[in-house]
């Protein structure tokens, strides 16, 4: 059977029969080649390999092949089966094969993705190749470890803008109003960052002084979002990040260019193509937004920088090791943002919101029963495509800045660009970083290699100590303990921190101690005698990775005082206690949601703020008892309303509050307040009801019933952009009527065409509280779902692994979990044989609903 996976064995294989060399591709985009210029376009692949000698064959996803030749005779091409094109024996020494096929535009996002905006009717493509899709555009050796240049030319309209990762080149007329865009040659990358984005887009260009010289440097958008392009900013960002990056890795930036495009229904946040980076045009914010997300998206910028190390630069020879790219991606953007921090007083705290918000995720990831090393066996790309998730993004960056801590910033900056001036271009493993950062810091660290990058799940610390009368320790033992199926102790690098009551009511830090911890038990001389003080609080400084449980006392005191906590990463370490122990069914829902709200308005780390709106709102839903939330959901309400109207006019909190208003609200009374709120009606003094916040409110009043179709349409209307089409599908989607849901389930489950940001609009506004009769058929109808997409028919049968993830996660249904849906669903996957994305995907959603189940029991009992 024809099948687009790749093993690691097939790859390996490969390489002992060949080496790729070079690329010469021709893709041309004129639509005069091909029978259906709005789908496809013809491409041209010349590549030049050396071969041991024997048989093998090219990658490539088209429609057809139409020319193969390998050393300029033709060869029979009848065994191409649409993923993989067979080449005749390959004798010893060098050979070039070219390759002339029919290709497809996709809407998927993969591949090379066709958009047109309907602002204006113009056409943007774009590339997107992780893992492997590059065959989609033309033939090659699809494996990151086969590396080789690449010289791309393209023919489009004239007009038209091509950015690859070369710099950008002005067209020559070959007539009829298109161009040839001959770019220059590469360095040597991976396929998977190859790249090539064209069309209509608006361009700043710019330069970025490197320590290799000036590179060009252009920030692009199409011609919509122009408006909305702050460019300034994103340029200052990328200096900043150049700087950081080139004097912290030694190694100054490797490739000719760096452009950055914002473009349309972008899968992920961005992609690291080498020199072209692509991002999802959303961080083009077209209504007020707050300092959080603007971090955020210094962040990403910075860490699509940081890949041109870690990852283009050294790219991992299978992905077994792509926690190499992703997890040092992660760490350095936060390592950069931190030193432009303390560089150019911007006043962010990014480790703190590191803490508050990409560990929650790495935390959530590693306790569900799929949980992984962070460097996992990969044996296909099925596997691998399941791991782009919080163990190899937030969990490896947490290890490594534990790391970083143990064996010191100054040693482990020395290997790391030791690791960059030997595998330059290359490809590595595990091994080949551990080598160099055993050098620098002269420390064996192998036992960190098995403990930490090959052993998955989460350990928890708890303080277990005696005190004498007058209050001082008179013993002290770090207890930590791990999950019975992942049984592993490590060593954590903790800092211990003893805080206190002042009379001026603020609750400062006494003590410090930092230590390492290993196995059950761990015995703190250093606090012998020292008086105990208001909170004992473990990981203080955030240094490692592990859950905290607080004594009583020391909960009691953050329960009463946690507005006197002022350092920004205590209280990350204690929220995320809190958080941890409402998801372990030890704290109820309604304690976490009461905290949240007292501790609101001293918190201002944005990150923390959004991260506890979120967790707070699904405490009061998720981990609920269905008989308590209303109860519940009127004191929310009334929390976030005194938070909002006690927010400074026009800050970020006033934005956030407002948001998390908007989501909770359920009574006649909140509706007509929002409703005044789109007339401009008692709105807040200083909250904008822009584009943003009125899509906001739509969704909330259509899941409601309290607005339909006509006010949907109404809005888009005012707002008629992809965005705008993206937000009224989704709004569309939660309206709590038959006709309304029965759409929506056909778009998402039946429709192809749909575009995937628009499918995961659909597919996020499906299912909504309170409307379990008109859902009642359809946990049924997810098990007929679960078996279609396993046999991959109708429409599965083209989606991609996007589209399929986004349809099992969000379809999945989470409102209406009851001990008898678990189980019903449990034997499913046992007597059935799902494909292992739906078989992973559907178990951590079990997960979830029994942590939920096990939470809201616990509310009951409050």
């Amino acid at each position: 059977m024809a099948t687009a996976n790749i093993t690691r064995d097939e790859a390996a294989a490969r390489s002992q029969v060949i080496s790729t060399k070079a690329y010469e591709v021709a893709v041309d985009l004129t639509g005069r080649e091909v029978g259906d210029k709005e789908r496809q376009f013809l491409s041209t692949t010349v590549l030049r390999l050396t071969s041991t000698g024997g048989d093998t064959h090219l990658d490539l996803i088209a429609d057809e092949v139409r020319e193969a030749t390998l050393d300029g005779a033709p060869f029979d091409v009848t065994a191409f089966d649409g993923y993989r094109l067979p080449l005749p024996s390959l004798s010893e020494g060098e050979h070039e094969i070219r390759v002339v096929a029919v290709c497809r535009y996709s809407n998927s996002g993969e591949g090379l993705h066709r958009f047109v905006d309907p602002v204006d009717g113009l056409t943007y493509l774009y590339t997107q190749f992780e893992t492997a899709d590059a065959r989609r555009m033309y033939a090659n050796a699809e494996q990151p470890d086969q590396k080789a240049t690449f010289q791309l030319t393209v023919l489009a309209p004239s007009d038209w803008v091509v950015f690859t990762n070369a710099p950008s080149v002005d067209p020559v007329d070959i007539g009829d109003g298109f161009g040839r865009f001959e770019h220059e040659t590469t360095k040597t990358m991976s396929t998977y960052i190859t790249a090539l984005v064209a069309g209509n887009f608006h361009v700043v260009r710019g330069t970025i002084n490197s320590a290799a010289g000036e590179v060009p440097a252009s920030v692009a958008c199409r011609q919509s979002l122009a408006q909305y392009l702050d460019a300034d900013r994103i340029l200052t960002t990328t200096q900043y990040g150049f700087d950081v990056f080139e004097d912290a890795f030694g190694v100054p930036y490797a490739f000719g260019t760096y452009d950055q495009i914002f473009v349309p229904e972008f899968n992920a946040g961005a992609m690291e193509n080498a020199g072209c980076v692509t991002f999802r045009d959303e961080y083009l914010f077209r209504s007020r937004v707050t300092s959080r997300e603007m971090d955020a998206r210094d962040n990403t910028i910075l860490h699509e920088l940081a890949h041109m190390w870690f990852g283009d630069l050294v790219t991992m020879r299978w992905w077994d090791d792509l926690w190499l790219n992703e997890s040092f991606a992660e760490w350095a953007s936060h390592f950069a943002n931190d030193e432009i921090a303390r560089t150019h007083g911007t006043g962010a705290n990014p480790w703190a919101s590191f803490s508050n918000e990409r560990k929650a995720w790495a935390y959530l990831q590693d306790q569900l029963s799929t949980t992984h090393p962070i460097a996992a066996d990969m044996s296909d790309l099925e596997k691998v495509e399941q791991n782009f998730d919080g163990i190899t993004y937030a969990k490896g960056a947490s290890v490594l800045k534990l790391l970083v801590s143990i064996v010191g910033r100054d040693a482990f900056l020395q290997g790391v660009k030791a690791y960059f001036e030997k595998h330059a271009y290359g490809n590595t493993e595990l091994s080949d970083l551990l080598v160099e950062l055993e050098a620098t810091s002269g420390r064996d660290l192998s036992w960190f290699s098995s403990e930490w990058l090959e052993t998955a799940g989460v350990n928890t610390l708890t303080a277990d100590f005696d005190v004498d009368g007058e209050g001082r320790f008179t013993r002290f033992e770090v207890v930590q303990s791990a999950p019975e199926q992942w049984p592993t102790l490590r060593t954590h690098r903790l800092g211990i921190g003893i805080y206190a009551l002042t009379g001026e009511g603020a609750l400062e830090r006494r003590e410090f101690v930092e230590l390492d911890v290993t196995g059950e038990r761990t015995s703190v001389e250093q606090l012998i005698g020292t008086e105990r003080g208001d909170l004992v609080l473990l990981n203080d400084g955030d240094l490692t990775y592990a859950k905290i449980r607080l004594d009583d006392d020391s909960t009691r005191t953050l329960i009463e005082h946690f507005d006197d906590l002022t350092d920004p990463l205590a209280r990350a370490v204690a929220w995320t206690s809190f958080w941890e122990a409402t998801r372990d069914a030890e704290l109820p829902a309604q304690d976490y949601v009461a905290l949240v709200l007292a501790g609101l308005p001293s918190e201002t780390d944005m990150a923390a703020v959004s991260t506890l709106l979120a967790q707070a709102g699904n405490a009061a839903l998720a981990f609920t008892a269905p008989e308590l939330r209303d109860d519940l959901n009127v004191k929310l309400v009334a929390g976030l309303a005194r938070l909002l109207k006690e927010s400074e006019p026009g800050s970020d909190k006033q934005v956030l509050a407002a948001k998390a208003l908007i989501a909770s609200v359920r009574s006649a009374e909140g509706v007509d307040l929002l409703k005044g709120w789109l007339d401009g009606e008692e709105v807040p003094e200083g909250l904008a009801i822009d584009t943003g916040m009125r899509w906001s409110i739509t969704a909330a009043l259509a899941k409601l019933g309290a607005i339909g179709h006509d006010e949907i349409s109404a809005e888009l209307d005012r707002d008629n952009t992809s965005a705008g089409a993206e937000s009224a599908a989704g709004a569309a989607a939660a309206l709590p009527d038959e006709e309304s849901k029965a759409q929506a389930w056909t778009l998402a489950t039946g429709d192809a065409e749909v575009p995937n940001e628009t499918h995961r609009a659909i597919c996020m506004g499906f299912w909504r509280y309170g409307q379990d009769e008109v859902l009642e058929p359809y946990p049924a109808a997810y098990l007929d779902l679960l078996g279609r997409i396993s046999r991959r028919e109708g429409v599965w049968e083209s989606r991609g692994y996007a589209a399929i993830g986004t349809a099992l996660r969000w379809l999945f249904p989470t409102p209406l979990v009851s001990d008898s849906l678990v189980g019903t669903y449990q034997a499913w996957l046992e007597d059935n044989e799902p494909s292992e994305q739906v078989r992973r995907s559907v178990t951590e959603r079990l997960d979830e609903a029994r942590r939920a189940l096990r939470a809201q029991e616990r509310s009951r009992q409050a």
